[in-house]
């Protein structure tokens, strides 16, 4: 930069190449923009109001200076976290108040990649779909993650005796990924290895098509031979858009007549026949005995297009379908399923045993929590064009309420040891004390009492961590109720005490003034 008759130039050393240079370095303090942490200064005017600037300052952390725009380093970032987090225990080292303070932030991204080094090791590594390539990305923080993931946690998750896992046409790192995590995953009913109970159909990209289409057929035929063992089976297929691939290529060689976009035109019917083939069966011979095989088909669509041939076929004979959403992902929302594009037909078949096994109000709350978050899209609209501040209390209400539930239920940290697994009962507690916490916020409403203090009750940071609270005890789930309750009659008593100091308006009626 030219000032006048001076030129300045900025020149970026990183700490390490600073010491080396000059020796003075580490025992002097410098500034530098290494290691700076993206977050948007919304969300730390959010954390300052949490936590209070008193408590920030004490930390060293002058937070007006990132909330007007500047980076914050690591060091900082380390020391926002902890107090962030009163959740982490005093002894929990950085990297556990980070993952937890990652999964409070909307808004974290990674900086643009700039240079690439490679280092020789073992690492966890998570396949992340860009648009037109394919980038990995390793690290031990749950930030990237994609279908692979919830299959691995239907196979670790689901009540069944026998998991098979077909990788049709996967790239060879993703098999050898399953490969190395599925010894070291525990079975939660066994305590032993997973692999113990897990069939794996390996069949990577660069293998024949014929053996590609051969591995779904192969993997279903395997998973046919436990059910009619008696066993319970799962089978994940992932992934049978490869799988057509594989087909069409082989309709071309042999000269069928083409179909849709080239796949044969028995597409449909083949799909359909491998789907079929589950279900469950009473099986012949002695002794009597009952399997059930459940197959989990992904696709995967071409720039996520729902309405190509594989995807159509598939929704004709499926009755549950999840779609995976790469704005969720974006947005580091995981699982990334939406909740208004996915859907299942088997619903009011399953209702009568949810209300007897469950709840008799699980069926209810399901309904109005997708009430809610369909009413959530709507007045998204509205508020692109003219804020959030324009809406009615009562509106503002039912946007907190489905991010409640689209954060504090839906979201889920498979890497969280209490958070990988919500038993049904505790699903049904957790969206109890949301939905409370709005038909309570509700009638506080319509008795005068503010929104901005609804909103700002500290018992919402309890619903908000419900879901770390260990599988049985329900005791506090019943306590945060109880805060619910008595916060919420507070903020309306001290409503009504101000509105009665206030000068109200004279009822009676006034004579006209003679003349």
């Amino acid at each position: 930069r030219r000032d006048g008759a001076r030129t300045y130039h900025r020149v970026l050393v990183s700490p390490k190449e600073a010491a080396r240079l000059f020796p003075r370095y580490e025992a002097e303090r410098h500034w530098t923009s290494f290691d700076t942490v993206p977050v948007a200064p919304d969300t730390l005017r959010r954390v300052k109001d949490a936590v209070g600037y008193a408590r920030l300052r004490a930390a060293g952390v002058e937070i007006f200076n990132y909330i007007g725009g500047e980076r914050l380093g690591r060091e900082k970032f380390v020391a926002l976290a902890r107090l962030a987090c009163p959740a982490c225990p005093e002894n929990a080292t950085d990297e556990d108040s980070l993952t937890e303070f990652m999964g409070l932030l909307e808004d974290f991204y990674c900086d643009e990649i700039v240079s690439v080094e490679v280092e020789e090791g073992p690492f966890e590594v998570y396949d992340l779909i860009v648009p037109g390539t394919h980038n990995f990305v390793g690290g031990r923080y749950p930030m990237l993650l994609h279908n692979t993931v919830i299959q691995h946690q239907l196979a670790k998750w689901a009540d069944a005796d026998i998991i098979v896992f077909v990788g049709c046409g996967e790239r060879g790192n993703e098999m050898t990924d399953v490969l190395m995590e599925f010894p070291e995953l525990k079975d939660p009913r066994t305590g032993e290895p997973l692999m113990n109970r897990t069939v794996l159909i390996a069949n990577t990209s660069n293998m024949p098509v014929a053996a590609r289409e051969a591995s779904i057929y192969t993997g279903i035929t395997i998973a046919e031979y436990f059910r009619d063992m008696g066993y319970s089976v799962a089978l994940m297929a992932d992934s049978t858009s490869r799988w057509a691939e594989a087909m069409r290529e082989m309709s071309g060689r042999l000269e069928e007549m083409p179909g849709e976009e080239g796949y044969p035109a028995y597409l449909g019917s083949k799909i359909a026949e491998f789907y079929a083939r589950a279900g469950r069966v009473r099986c012949l011979g002695k002794p009597e005995r009952e399997g059930a095989l459940s197959v989990i088909g992904a696709v995967s669509p071409p720039g996520g297009d729902l309405s190509e041939p594989v995807t159509q076929n598939t929704l004709r004979v499926v009755k549950v379908f999840w779609s995976l959403d790469d704005k969720l992902a974006n947005r580091r929302h995981f699982p990334a399923i939406h909740w208004l594009t996915s859907y299942s037909l088997y619903t009011e078949l399953l209702d009568p045993y949810y209300a007897e096994r469950v709840g008799r109000d699980w069926p209810r709350m399901r309904r109005e929590a997708l009430r809610l978050l369909q009413q959530e899209a709507e007045l998204e609209e509205i508020v692109r064009l003219v804020g959030v501040e324009a809406l009615s209390p009562q509106d503002r209400l039912v946007l907190e309420t489905a991010r409640s539930i689209r954060e504090d239920f839906l979201m889920q940290n498979a890497f969280d040891e209490v958070d990988t697994f919500t038993s049904l009962e505790k699903q049904r507690r957790m969206l109890r004390l949301i939905l409370s916490f709005y038909e309570r916020g509700r009638e506080a409403l319509e008795r005068g009492a503010p929104v901005e203090g609804l909103l700002k009750l500290a018992v919402r940071e309890e619903i908000a961590r419900a879901k770390l609270i260990p599988e049985g005890e329900w005791g506090r789930f019943e306590a945060i109720e109880h805060q619910i309750e008595r916060q919420i009659a507070e903020l309306v008593r001290q409503a009504t005490q101000t509105q009665a100091q206030e000068p109200g308006v004279r009822s009676e009626s006034r004579s006209e003034p003679q003349s």
